[in-house]
């Protein structure tokens, strides 16, 4: 299968930002869009204590109704997750996508990623789950999890989405960070955005020739088809390495951050991109 943009998706107040995000995405790269939803099975059952008094023969029957209550669950769960498809589907259709495929699987979101991630360009996936949309400015753990497992570029939504007008690149000049400056390069996907490239830390000469390679980098890739426009926020004086106020203050609603890290003992080889 060709590789393509690929959308989890759920019950959860993210799951529109997703979908216009992954529309967006697909018409920008190019590639197919393909919406996934993932039944979890391995939820671990409510604690049933069935000692009590009953005999065996109620025990039995008992817990053979509880068993149909399970299977009716599922079917419930099933037809959930295909109206879910079928909505995320016709909204990509509205935002431009000629045929947006869909799959839903039986499983835990992360194996289930982890299994597809052969078929993915990226994945665009909500900030938080269903079972978690009001835990303030925290990350979902499941995004976590994701993040940490997959080798794919990853755009995460951290609610209703708007079209990027400008990309924050967070650079630091180490394996990692020039890994990802070579993909933003490669990438279509902001394309004749403008970008700010950021190092934090004091200012040195290490420190401007990082810069310097980084935006020289992204010139020559897209030199004279305005494509991308490198900017640099070099950190004011003395500030110390990993400073978070020596990052530019403005913030808009329409950026897109980019973050490149390392993760466990090996490089991870792909990115996490964050709206």
């Amino acid at each position: 299968m060709a590789e393509q943009v690929m959308a989890a998706i759920d019950g959860s107040k993210f799951s529109e930002g997703v979908c216009d995000a992954a529309a967006w995405a697909s018409l920008a790269l190019g590639a197919p869009l393909t919406f996934l939803h993932v039944n979890d099975n391995h939820v671990p059952p409510e604690e049933r204590n069935l000692s009590g008094n009953l005999r065996a023969g109620a025990r039995e029957r008992l817990l053979e109704e509880l068993s149909q209550l399970d299977e009716q669950r599922a079917k419930v769960a099933q037809e959930q997750g295909r109206l879910m498809l079928q909505a995320a589907s016709e909204r990509a259709i509205e935002d431009g996508v000629a045929e947006p495929g869909t799959r839903q699987r039986n499983g835990t979101l992360v194996e289930t990623l982890e299994e597809l991630q052969s078929d993915m360009r990226l994945l665009v996936i909500g900030k938080r789950g269903e079972g978690a949309e009001h835990d303030g400015d925290h990350l979902g753990s499941n995004l976590e999890r994701v993040v940490r497992t997959l080798h794919r570029p990853i755009l995460m939504v951290p609610d209703a989405f708007k079209t990027p007008e400008t990309v924050m690149l967070a650079f630091d000049g180490s394996k990692t960070t020039r890994k990802g400056v070579e993909m933003l390069a490669k990438s279509p996907l902001f394309a004749g955005i403008p970008v700010h490239v950021v190092i934090v830390g004091a200012e040195t000469g290490d420190h401007r020739s990082q810069l310097d390679w980084a935006l020289k980098t992204l010139r020559d890739r897209h030199a004279g088809d305005g494509r991308l426009r490198p900017l640099t926020y070099p950190p004011p004086a003395g500030r110390q390495h990993h400073h978070r106020d020596a990052a530019p203050r403005q913030r808009s609603d329409s950026a897109a951050a980019l973050i490149f890290f390392r993760a466990g003992p090996a490089l991870r080889g792909a990115p996490a991109f964050l709206r």
